[in-house]
């Protein structure tokens, strides 16, 4: 009997070839006669572009074009979409995103001109030597500012810079509850702007077939069969089947490399310009300037409450930044996405949001790990936080006499939620954290003059991305079985996660499946990775191949066993009547290629190929705690301990769960108290455009992680899956700030805006002691 995969927690198969130095990146491959690209940025936040001379730059040695809006303009090249399908007031303003700048930039990063030379060094000389005449006009960063009257115009088709009005929910019912509330709190929130970092910047290669009229992008990417849909489609106006996208091994993405960007349709137009294939490598300073950018929002939240302290309604007013235009799903991270999860774990009859989406002189956004759930979430944890501060509850008491507590539960904005662990999540982590001393290590820091503060605070992610994927199953000529899945990894171990799951239910071994992923030549279609889709989506259209393959099989099998398919059984890889008679899983695949042995009528072969239309949500949830303190006279706050109790639903293997769970902790952590995307007010300049100026948390900055998985499987796949990839950044933000506001309470301190630096909190601190 095979050992049970599903569950065990495997390590990556794929780590071998990473530890190795065996990992295939886009940057570690070359096509014979490959040039090299360079782009030129702006340096101004806004400008009006009045000439661009290119003649000196042209003339260098090695230089093979220098290209500008113009040549792109002459070639019909179009712009770059914005896909989100966003159900507005009015209609969402897109004004052309164009791969190269014409007449005007509007931040600072956008590019103005591509130069392309033998070496990347010949044309990175080129470029310092073209010619841009700028004049500079007023720029605003602040997406409140930009909506202002007589702010800087972006653009001509957005007056007063305003792309969208979105709402969602009862408002009528929200202001009667207002009305009848004993009690309303509110509260105003950013959440900050961050930079996405994944390890491997962006990179791209183009080529171009003149014979067959076909396109080759290879490319850091997270979903290869959208990109070629609006490459197809929108910019080069073919049929998408001449255009052929793959990925490599990608180092990371957390949602940055799902969009298409510039670059990618840059690299392709000169491939075919210059009849050789193109290459592209950003470096991390560029990326900073043009990968897209998350969150940014500004949210006044108002939460009415009856005399017993429960919650009656929800109101939420957001201002959301989109930078200087719509990037492929920008308007989707602050609308339909928060409104999923908005209200989080709570039972709250009456929900209305409002949304304001602004243009600025900005870096693009959009959907960057959570993807407006971590917004949601942050901001009802701290609601609810400021609420038992002021109305002097237990705030622990205050989250349980609200939580959902029958499922299925339809929430104030209409998502079904199925299961979870709302009440068990928090009821073991409010034992844990209160019965493990935290008292008199908070007296103990009093004594040397640091303040202790706990947090708790629960969260609810719904995971599903785009919905709709496809799985195949592929029984190759050399023996191995190929699992063929539209999703994508990045990272997160779907070389291990997706053999093991056809491993328990195919009765094989996990050496004998062979991972196919992010190409399109060998993927008919799919929809990658985002959301935490992979497993909840992709598995399940796994499992469904996975039936297919089954079902074909016993009836091939009765034939060749001579009798009826009721009489066959499958276990641990093989088909047996009556438990004597049988055949092998591979041998009955090779058996199925020659139509001799099938069935009449019966197509050979035991391929499958299975598509998953389900757009049904799963809803991960969980309850975390951190212990923080506080040095008063720096303001530095070192987090002691977190802690998180977590339901994933059924678990495929657990190690590679918490290292999910971990990874994404950190990025919370991160937001939470150390990343700052700086902006300067008059010029639009990005101050904060290096690793020198921008601090990711680094190893010193995280306590261990303590976190426990608790299964409870949701009946909406067959697996039981939920998805964990966004979690943790999803929960940790409140978590942090909750604790850090705990241990400010003594001082009468009830806010501070994230990142909580040591410069903030030690403001914070002096303004409450001066009274």
């Amino acid at each position: 009997m095979n050992e049970a995969q599903i569950g065990r927690s495997l390590r990556r198969l794929e780590d071998s070839r990473f530890l190795t130095g065996q990992g295939r990146y886009v940057d570690d491959i070359n096509l014979p006669g490959q040039l090299h690209g360079i782009l030129l940025r702006s340096p101004y936040g806004h400008a009006a572009i009045d000439g661009i001379d290119t003649a000196a730059a042209g003339a260098m040695p090695g230089v093979r074009g220098v290209f500008t809006a113009a040549d792109l303009d002459a070639d019909g090249i179009g712009p770059l979409p914005c896909i989100a399908q966003v159900a507005t007031v009015a209609p969402i303003i897109v004004p052309l995103r164009r791969a190269l700048a014409r007449d005007r930039v509007r931040h600072v990063g956008d590019p103005v001109a591509f130069v392309i030379a033998d070496t990347s060094e010949q044309a990175r000389d080129a470029a310092e030597l073209i010619a841009v005449t700028y004049r500079p006009l007023p720029a605003v960063i602040d997406a409140t500012a930009a909506l202002a009257a007589g702010a800087p115009l972006l653009w001509d088709e957005a007056p007063g810079n305003l792309c969208y009005r979105f709402e969602r929910g009862d408002k009528a019912a929200v202001e009667a509850a207002f009305a009848a509330a004993a009690h309303v709190v509110e509260i105003e929130l950013v959440n900050n702007r961050l930079v996405v970092a994944p390890i491997e910047p962006r990179a791209a290669i183009g080529h171009y077939d003149s014979a067959a009229d076909r396109f080759e992008l290879l490319l850091t990417g997270q979903g290869v069969h959208s990109l070629r849909r609006q490459l197809a489609d929108t910019v080069f106006h073919m049929p998408a089947d001449r255009i052929t996208v793959h990925a490599p091994d990608v180092g990371g993405g957390f949602g940055v490399k799902n969009f298409l960007y510039p670059e990618w349709v840059l690299v392709l137009w000169a491939a075919r310009r210059l009849g050789r294939p193109v290459k592209w490598l950003a470096e991390r300073g560029e990326e900073f300037v043009s990968s897209a950018q998350g969150r940014d929002n500004l949210t006044r939240g108002r939460l009415a409450l009856d005399r017993d302290g429960r919650f009656l309604a929800l109101d939420v007013d957001t201002v959301a930044n989109l930078g200087a235009c719509l990037s492929t799903n920008g308007p989707g991270s602050s609308t339909n996405s928060p409104a999923s999860a908005m209200g989080g774990v709570y039972a709250i009859p009456a929900v209305f949001m409002a949304v304001r989406g602004a243009f600025t002189n900005t870096v693009p956004i959009d959907a960057y790990r959570g993807a407006g759930k971590p917004e949601a979430n942050y901001l009802i944890e701290r609601l609810v936080d400021r609420a038992a501060r002021r109305l002097a509850l237990d705030p622990v008491a205050l989250r349980r006499r609200n939580l959902i507590s029958h499922f299925p539960y339809r929430s104030g904005l209409g998502i079904a939620i199925d299961c979870g662990r709302f009440a068990a999540n928090l009821d073991e982590m409010a034992r844990r954290v209160f019965t493990e001393g935290f008292a008199a290590r908070r007296r103990e820091a009093a004594e040397r003059g640091k303040l202790r503060g706990l947090g708790i605070a629960c969260f609810l992610e719904t995971s599903r991305g785009t919905p709709g994927e496809r799985a195949e199953i592929r029984f190759a000529t050399d023996g191995k079985v190929e699992l063929v899945l539209g999703t994508q990894s990045n990272g997160q171990g779907h070389e291990t996660s997706f053999p093991q799951i056809a491993a328990d239910l195919l009765g094989l071994p996990i050496a004998a499946f062979r991972f196919v992923q992010a190409d399109t030549r060998e993927v008919k279609s799919g929809n990658g990775h985002g959301g935490a889709r992979s497993m909840h989506m992709g598995g399940t259209a796994l499992h469904q191949a996975v039936q297919m393959v089954l079902s074909k099989g016993r009836a091939i099998a009765a034939h060749l066993l001579q009798a009826d398919a009721g009489e066959v059984s499958f276990h641990d890889g093989r088909f047996t009547v009556g438990g004597e008679r049988g055949i092998d899983l591979l041998a009955l695949a090779e058996a199925a290629r020659d139509p001799a042995n099938l069935p009449d009528g019966m197509s050979p072969g035991l391929d499958a190929d299975a598509y998953n239309d389900s757009d049904v949500f799963t809803f991960p949830n969980g309850c975390h705690a951190a212990e923080i303190e506080i040095d008063p006279e720096t303001g530095t706050v070192t987090l002691e301990r977190y802690a998180a109790i977590d339901d994933y639903g059924r678990l495929i293997n657990p190690m590679l769960t918490v290292g999910q769970v971990q990874g994404g902790l950190a990025q919370g952590i991160g937001q939470a108290l150390l990343e700052h995307t700086v902006y300067d007010e008059p010029s639009g300049q990005l101050l904060s455009g290096s690793l020198m100026d921008y601090a990711l948390p680094r190893a010193d900055d995280l306590p261990p992680l303590d976190i426990t998985l608790a299964e409870l499987p949701t009946a909406v796949n067959p697996l039981g899956v939920k998805g964990a990839g966004q979690a943790g950044c999803i929960a940790a933000p409140q978590t942090i700030i909750n604790a850090i506001l705990d241990a400010l309470s003594p001082l009468g301190i009830e806010h501070i805006d994230m990142p909580a630096t040591p410069e903030r909190v030690w403001r914070a601190i002096r303004s409450a002691r001066q009274g």
